[in-house]
């Protein structure tokens, strides 16, 4: 919660010395740091809850987007460029994602330094002008291109990233009992467990979740994350010293705000409710499991392209991040806990540009660690005692296994018959000493309908079809 003192302190709502008082308030007490500035009177409930709700306010001139003219100029060159040379401001504010006057303003400024001329005008309205790229404009556009391919929305400077995402922190939303139940409803977990994790949850820290495979560890942070319904704001592009890094991804990010552009039909002559180098999305959801390498956490520079990827947790930041199958990735736990231990306690990490210049961006994100393995044969205590929750997930109960059996007959639309379910029980796991996993109901049945679409028969479940099912789904040991 550094992050949202310091953006506080700067943005004039509290000082230095309240900080330091609700932060001690804060460790007395417990609770979130917006709770202790309230209970001390430093700010109010609806100040605090403004605070959490910025909008990115919409640029209506070029100084207000925090970016070079030269930097916003070659990028509509190279834009312009890319499509035959000749274009019209409606267009070009749709690709940039600038509104027309600052798309009008760059184009006059390009004007008059040469670089545009205008093809053919109908009236006086600028809205109706075609702009070709004259020769010189051509030979910056082609010199633009050789410094960065980047073409597309234009980005936002880091320093307004950084503030944004201290505004939209993960860390401010909180979670209740019901909340945590309605989230795992359709899970069979008993009460001891949901009594862990929604604490853990709440926290918006980091959570190692470990057991035997199969009990659904994944599952239960996928659902989770993507029960969280307070939508954020995500740039498409962030700059960090004239250098792009490319953020929003189709793959993680998924956007709430279709209808609405869709209405507005991407018409920036309209008033637009948020800077649109912005999109709104859901909190993002990243799972990554045993392909995760060191690099993947660092910036991905493309020597071609000559712009930047964003790493995998960037992009889950003010979101979720899963490290699925923890322990089996090429690089040693170690490394990786050791690569986290700063940004989990400091909520920044540091990133680097190959130019070598280094800056820091928010780690803001509830984190998942998800093993099967023992967490003694990963990494020491001393490591564990990092991650700040660690809940272990055990086998079944009988009655949850039969539930968890029930539960995934109805979702398939088959009948349940609880005679054939008891010899289930009873004759692959009692007489087998099989421990019950809460993932075994969801493949049997899925067996038991590849086996009835291949007779083409109704799928039922019977001795006869659990039998079938499992001489394919569990594995002897001879």
């Amino acid at each position: 919660m550094a992050a949202i003192g310091e953006t506080l302190i700067r943005e004039g709502i509290i000082t230095t010395p309240q900080l330091q008082n609700a932060l001690e308030h804060q460790k007395a007490n417990g609770g979130r740091l917006g709770d202790a500035l309230v209970a001390l009177g430093f700010i109010t409930a609806f100040e605090l809850k403004q605070f959490f709700n910025v909008v990115p306010v919409v640029p209506l001139r070029t100084e207000q987007t925090g970016l070079s003219n030269s930097l916003l100029i070659e990028l509509m060159l190279k834009q312009a460029y890319s499509e035959g040379g000749t274009y019209s401001l409606l267009p070009m504010s749709e690709s940039l994602c600038l509104t027309n006057n600052v798309v009008d303003e760059l184009t006059q400024i390009a004007k008059n330094e040469g670089l545009l001329s205008i093809r053919s005008a109908s009236g006086f309205n600028r809205a109706n002008h075609i702009f070709e790229l004259t020769n010189i404009g051509r030979q910056r556009a082609e010199d633009a291109f050789k410094q960065s391919r980047y073409i597309g929305p234009a980005p936002v400077p880091l320093k307004t990233y950084n503030v944004m995402s201290a505004h939209q922190t993960v860390r401010q939303l909180e979670f209740d009992w019901d909340w945590i139940r309605k989230a795992l409803g359709h899970l069979v977990l008993n009460d001891r467990l949901l009594s862990q994790i929604g604490p853990a949850f709440n926290s918006g820290s980091s959570i190692f979740l470990y057991g035997p495979p199969g009990l659904g560890k994944s599952s239960i942070a996928d659902a989770l994350a993507r029960a969280i319904d307070s939508p954020i704001y995500i740039p498409y592009a962030v700059e960090v010293d004239g250098q792009v890094i490319r953020l929003f991804d189709p793959s993680v990010h998924m956007a709430v705000d279709t209808i609405q552009e869709e209405n507005q039909q991407n018409d920036f002559t309209v008033n637009v409710s948020h800077d649109p180098r912005w999109k709104l999305c859901r909190r993002p959801l990243v799972v990554v499991g045993g392909e995760l390498t060191l690099s993947s956490l660092d910036l991905d520079y493309d020597p071609v392209s000559k712009f930047y990827e964003a790493p995998v947790h960037m992009k889950a930041t003010n979101g979720v991040f899963v490290l699925d199958d923890f322990g089996r990735q090429t690089v040693q736990p170690r490394q990786l806990l050791n690569r986290w231990i700063v940004p989990m306690e400091r909520s920044i990490d540091y990133l680097s540009l190959h130019t070598g210049r280094k800056f820091t961006i928010p780690f803001d994100q509830i984190t998942f660690f998800c093993t099967n393995l023992k967490p003694s044969e990963l990494v020491d205590e001393a490591l564990l005692r990092r991650i700040r929750h660690k809940i272990r997930l055990d086998y079944q109960t009988e009655p949850e296994f039969l539930e968890t059996l029930q539960r995934v007959c109805k979702h398939a639309g088959m009948a349940y018959d609880p005679m054939a379910a008891t010899y289930l029980v009873e004759t692959y796991y009692r007489q087998a000493s099989r421990p019950m996993v809460g993932s075994h109901p969801r493949d049997l049945i899925e067996q038991i309908i590849d086996r009835a679409r291949f007779l083409k028969v109704k799928p039922e479940l019977s001795p006869v079809t659990i039998d079938a099912a499992a001489a394919n789904y569990f594995v002897r040991h001879e």
